[in-house]
C-alpha cells in the first residue's frame, strides 16, 4: 500500500512538473484552487450544461452563481453580468449572476466571468461588500459587433494546410479525434466565435459527396453546444466534376437543380448548416466566368439553393487575373465588382481581404469598402502570418486590425472571417505567441472597440501569469511587433518582394517569364535609377481614383500621402526629402536598421524573462526554449530581409547603405 501511495504521489508530481506545452490555450489557468462555488441555472441544454461545467472547474471566487435564461431580454447572443463581493480579504469572494436570452449567450457570458476573474478585472474594479441593491454592484452588459464572427480554414482533405505551419489538419476525415475537436470548439467559444468554414477555398469537389457530409455533420454535432456553425467552402464547378452534370454553368436549369438537391442533403443532416464560401474565377478556379455569365449569376444561383434554409453564399472578391490584362492588379476587384453591386441576392455577402492586394504585412484598405454599398461586405484577415514571417515570427496582429478599421467602421460590416493559424501542433499555432492572434481575432470580433494593448495583456495574463514586469515587457514586445516586421521586411509601402511560393524569405529581384508578371516582385516595387515604388497616383494608374474622399486626395498627392504608404502609391526618387529630413534612401536605411534593432531587442527581453517563465512552468523550460527558438530564428531573418534588400536597391540607389 505505501508503495503504491509513493508511485501515485510521484505520479501527480510530475504531473504538476510538467510545462504548459500551450495546448490549454489562454484557458491554462482557469483550473486553480479556489472556493467551489453553488451553481444554478434556470434552464438545461448541452450549451448550458457545458456553462455550468465551465464554472465548476474555473470559478475560484467562491459563493454561488447563477445562470438565467430569461427571453425577454432581447439580447440575442449577447448577456449582462451582475456580481456582488461579499467578503473581504486579498481576493474575497462573489456572488455572480449571468442573464442571457439565449443559451450561448449563457455560454459566452460564463466565458466573460471567468475571464473577468483570471485578469483581476473583479478585484481591480473596487467592488465593496454590499448589498446586491446598494449600487455597488459589478453589473455589465455587451453584444457582439459582428453577427458573423467566422474562422476560415484553408485545410485539404489530405490533411495538409495552404498556408499552414503549425502541422496538419485538425480535421481528420474518417478518423476525427472528436476530443481535439470539442477542445477547439471551446477555445472558439471563450472568444465569441460563431462559425467555422472547414476546407480550403481552393476546394476540392469531394467535400460534397455524401461521405464526407456524413464526416462534417459528425463535426457539426461536436460544434454545436458551442455555437458553432459548420461552413464549408465549395469549388463551383462540383456537380460537373463528379460528372452529374455535362457543364457548371449557373444559367443552366440541371446545374440549378443539382444544387438544390444538394442543399436539401446537406440540411437533412445539418439543420444549422451556415452556407457557402466561393473562391470563382481566381488562381485557376472554376466559376461562372468560364460561361460568360457574371459574379452575380454565380452568386444568386446558389444563394437560391440556400435561400429555403436560410443559409448564406459568402462570395470572395480575391479575383484578378486573365480578364485585366494590362491593369493594376489592386484595382482589379474593384473593376470586377462595383458594375455588379446591387444584382446580388439578399443572404449573398461579399467577402474582401483587408486590402487590395494579399494580406501583405501593411497595405491601405481594400477600395471595395468604399465602391460596395449596395451588398453586404464582411472582412477577411488573416490570422495564419503568411506574408509576416508564418509561425516563426513573432508578430502580434491586433495593430494591424486596428488599423483597418479606423478605414473601414465596423457597422459598415455584416461579418468578419480570419483565416486560421491552427494545426496538430501541441500548441495549437506554431508558435506560442502566434495563440495571440486567434485570441485578439475573436476578441475584436465580439468587440472591435476594445484596444490592442487591452488584449494583449488578457492574453498574457491567462496565458502566462500576472506577473507586473513580465506582462509590461511582454507587452511592449507584442505592441511594437507588427511594426517591427513591417521595418524588416518592406518599409515605407514597399509590398509582395517575398520569395515566390512560400511567402517567407526576401526576393525583391523575383521575376519568373513563366509567371504571370503580376506575381513577380519585380512588378511591385518597379525600383530603377531614378527611384523606386509604384506610381498609383491619377499620373499612374490612378488606383488613387478607387477611393473616397478624402483618402484619393490624399493618396494622390506625394506630399501629403502618408509615409506608410509612400511607395505603395508613388514612384519616389532615391534622394526626394522626407518629413525627417533624410532623404528617401536614408529613410529606407533607417527603417530596415530600426526593424533589425527590434528584433534583436526582443531577443534579450526575452532572456530577461526565463526566470519568471520557467517559475510559472515549475522549472520546466520548453515553452521558454521554444519561444526562444522561435525569436533567434527572427532575429536571424530580420538581418537576412534588411540585408538583402539593401543590398539589391542599392545597385538602382548608388548610394551607401547606412
Amino acid at each position: 500500500m505505501k508503495k503504491t501511495f509513493l508511485i501515485m504521489a510521484a505520479f501527480l508530481l510530475s504531473l504538476t512538473a510538467l510545462a504548459d506545452d500551450g495546448y490549454k490555450l489562454w484557458l491554462g489557468n482557469q483550473n486553480r484552487p479556489g472556493s467551489q462555488p453553488t451553481i444554478e441555472a434556470n434552464a438545461t441544454s448541452a450549451t448550458i450544461d457545458i456553462a455550468k461545467s465551465e464554472l465548476a472547474s474555473g470559478w475560484r471566487l467562491g459563493a454561488e452563481v447563477k445562470l438565467v435564461l430569461d427571453k425577454t431580454l432581447k439580447l440575442d447572443e449577447g448577456y449582462r453580468i451582475v456580481a456582488n463581493r461579499k467578503e473581504t480579504g486579498s481576493l474575497g469572494t462573489y456572488a455572480a449572476t449571468v442573464y442571457a436570452s439565449s443559451d450561448i449567450g449563457l455560454l459566452y457570458g460564463t466565458f466573460e466571468l471567468l475571464r473577468l476573474q483570471n485578469t483581476d478585472v473583479l478585484r481591480a474594479s473596487g467592488i465593496a461588500p454590499s448589498a446586491a441593491s446598494d449600487g455597488q454592484n459589478f453589473d455589465k452588459t455587451e453584444r457582439p459587433t459582428f453577427s458573423l464572427r467566422l474562422l476560415n480554414h484553408w485545410d485539404n482533405l489530405d490533411g495538409s494546410i495552404e498556408r499552414g505551419y503549425a502541422g496538419k489538419s485538425i480535421f481528420e476525415w474518417f478518423h476525427l479525434d472528436e476530443k481535439r475537436i470539442r477542445d477547439y470548439a471551446r477555445a472558439n467559444a471563450s472568444i465569441g466565435i460563431n462559425g467555422s468554414v472547414l476546407n480550403n477555398v481552393n476546394a476540392s469537389p469531394k467535400m460534397l459527396t455524401t461521405e464526407y457530409l456524413n464526416e462534417v455533420k459528425k463535426i457539426a454535432d461536436i460544434l454545436r453546444p458551442y455555437g458553432i456553425r459548420v461552413f464549408l467552402s465549395i469549388n463551383f464547378a462540383t456537380p460537373m466534376a463528379l460528372g452529374d452534370t455535362k457543364t457548371a454553368d449557373p444559367l443552366n436549369k440541371d446545374v440549378a437543380q443539382w444544387w438544390k438537391r444538394k442543399a436539401k442533403e446537406i440540411y437533412q443532416l445539418i439543420p444549422d448548416f451556415g452556407g457557402f464560401l466561393v473562391k470563382a474565377n481566381s488562381e485557376g478556379q472554376p466559376g461562372p466566368g468560364d460561361y460568360k455569365r457574371s459574379h452575380a449569376d454565380g452568386a444568386n444561383m446558389l444563394a437560391d439553393a440556400l435561400k429555403p434554409y436560410n443559409g448564406i453564399v459568402m462570395w470572395r472578391c480575391f479575383v484578378y487575373g486573365a480578364n485585366h490584362k494590362g491593369e493594376d492588379r489592386v484595382k482589379q476587384a474593384v473593376s470586377e465588382f462595383k458594375p455588379l453591386d446591387g444584382k446580388f441576392r439578399p443572404n449573398v455577402i461579399l467577402q474582401t481581404k483587408n486590402g487590395p492586394l494579399d494580406f501583405q504585412p501593411r497595405e491601405p484598405y481594400s477600395p471595395i469598402f468604399d465602391q460596395i454599398r449596395k451588398t453586404p461586405n464582411m472582412a477577411e484577415l488573416q490570422i495564419t502570418q503568411e506574408y509576416l514571417g508564418q509561425s516563426r515570427h513573432l508578430v502580434y496582429l491586433a495593430p494591424m486590425w486596428k488599423e483597418f478599421f479606423t478605414f473601414v467602421p465596423p457597422h459598415n460590416l455584416r461579418g468578419i472571417a480570419g483565416v486560421a493559424n491552427i494545426g496538430k501542433d501541441r500548441n495549437w499555432c506554431g508558435h506560442h505567441f502566434s495563440q495571440a492572434n486567434w485570441y485578439a481575432f475573436g476578441r475584436l470580433a465580439w468587440n472591435p472597440e476594445l484596444s490592442s494593448e487591452d488584449i494583449a495583456r488578457e492574453w498574457l495574463r491567462q496565458t502566462f501569469d500576472d506577473d507586473p514586469p513580465f506582462i509590461n515587457a511582454m507587452t511592449a514586445v507584442m505592441l511594437g511587433s507588427r511594426e517591427a516586421c513591417v521595418n524588416y521586411m518592406m518599409p515605407l509601402g514597399l509590398h509582395h518582394i517575398f520569395a515566390f511560393d512560400e511567402h517567407y524569405g526576401p526576393e525583391p529581384d523575383g521575376f519568373k517569364k513563366e509567371y504571370p508578371l503580376e506575381w513577380c516582385p519585380v512588378y511591385y516595387h518597379k525600383a530603377d535609377e531614378n527611384g523606386v515604388g509604384f506610381d498609383r497616383s491619377s499620373k499612374g494608374t490612378n488606383a488613387v481614383g478607387q477611393y473616397n474622399e478624402p483618402y484619393a486626395s490624399l493618396y494622390d498627392n506625394i506630399e501629403t500621402c502618408p509615409e506608410q504608404y509612400l511607395l505603395w502609391f508613388h514612384h519616389v526618387p532615391w534622394n526626394y526629402r522626407m518629413k525627417s529630413g533624410n532623404t528617401l534612401w536614408e529613410e529606407l536605411c533607417m527603417k530596415y536598421n530600426l526593424g533589425v534593432a527590434e528584433a534583436e531587442k526582443y531577443v534579450r527581453i526575452w532572456e530577461v524573462q526565463k526566470k519568471t517563465v520557467l517559475a510559472i512552468d515549475n522549472g520546466d523550460p520548453q515553452r521558454w526554449n521554444e519561444v526562444y527558438e522561435r525569436l533567434l530564428h527572427q532575429r536571424d531573418n530580420a538581418h537576412e530581409w534588411r540585408n538583402v534588400c539593401l543590398k539589391y536597391f542599392q545597385t538602382f540607389s548608388h548610394m551607401n547603405i547606412e
